[in-house]
């Protein structure tokens, strides 16, 4: 059960009234690959087809009808838990934000969060989330917002702030035969073994964070998958592969053992973002927002000045 998703048994079910995958992703705010994926990801675990779907039409197998019958109920009166809960916290009862991260946060950051908790005493609760699970905490209401790495194209979800874009930077071994250069392009991964987040996020976001092929169109290497930034430096250490991190991250995470190398050639720069569920935009959200862009300007303004 664990590894069930709240997110996937809701899709399923909402699947079993509409029985069609385009008007079951207008209702939910999905695109319908996410759909795919959520119904795939149930099946997976549950070890038996639930949905049958051809050209013509979507029904429920019979295994499919008996499981969303037993299954209806116990969801009903979790949502029903989670909008009691959700209701007292507006009320003030709970003056709190979940807020998930990857790796580590800028100083700025936990100022805006510091300067959030003295204006409005709103505390925030920080939890670091799977690096290959970016939106899951969000949309299965187990987190208020969450920052992590774009692009963000999932219709459920609201960018409420973009971080300033931060250069990439390969980490290598210190025993690494590329640690003596300055430099590396990204037609060297092809040369390498790069590690890749492991998780349920969509394509598009995993391959955002290490191409599949280099700009010349040669295969990016990766034979090992992680969760954890801190995994992903502690397997760099070893000397068998390599991880592309952004500039912030490898200026706040110095290793004796580790170097941090630039990289020229890479189509896109790395960007945070603060997300939240587009249907539970608060006032405590839109005013972290507002702190962060505060925030980052001062900084800016303050490099440009020294």
């Amino acid at each position: 059960m664990r590894q069930v998703h709240v997110q996937q048994i809701e899709c399923l079910l909402v699947l079993a009234e509409e029985l069609h995958f385009g008007r079951t992703a207008e209702r939910l705010g999905y695109s319908q690959s996410r759909v795919s994926q959520l119904i795939a990801a149930i099946e997976r675990r549950v070890g038996v087809r639930l949905v049958d779907r051809t050209s013509r039409r979507v029904t429920l197998t019979r295994f499919g009808a008996q499981f969303v019958a037993e299954v209806r109920p116990a969801y009903e009166s979790l949502t029903t838990a989670f909008a009691q809960a959700r209701d007292r916290a507006q009320r003030g009862a709970l003056r709190r934000l979940r807020i998930g991260f990857h790796g580590s946060l800028y100083e700025e950051i936990t100022e805006s969060f510091r300067r959030l908790r003295a204006d409005q005493d709103v505390t925030i609760a920080l939890t670091e989330i799977p690096l290959g699970s970016p939106f899951s905490g969000v949309l299965d209401g187990l987190l208020d917002a969450a920052i992590i790495e774009l692009p963000v194209r999932e219709p459920a979800l609201t960018v409420g702030f973009r971080f300033p874009p931060q250069d990439h930077l390969l980490a290598v071994a210190a025993s690494h035969p590329l640690a003596t250069r300055t430099r590396v392009h990204a037609e060297d991964l092809a040369t390498l073994d790069v590690l890749r987040p492991s998780g349920d996020a969509p394509t598009y976001w995993l391959d955002a964070r290490v191409p599949r092929t280099t700009p010349s169109g040669a295969p990016i290497p990766s034979s090992t998958h992680i969760t954890t930034v801190q995994e992903g430096l502690a397997l760099v250490a070893t000397g068998d592969h390599t991880m592309l991190v952004c500039h912030p991250l490898a200026t706040r995470t110095t290793r004796t053992d580790v170097h941090y190398l630039p990289i020229d050639g890479l189509p896109e720069p790395s960007q945070l973002a603060l997300i939240w569920p587009t249907t539970h935009t608060t006032p405590q959200l839109t005013t972290l927002a507002h702190l962060l862009h505060e925030q980052f300007a001062d900084s800016r303004s303050i490099r440009t000045h020294k």
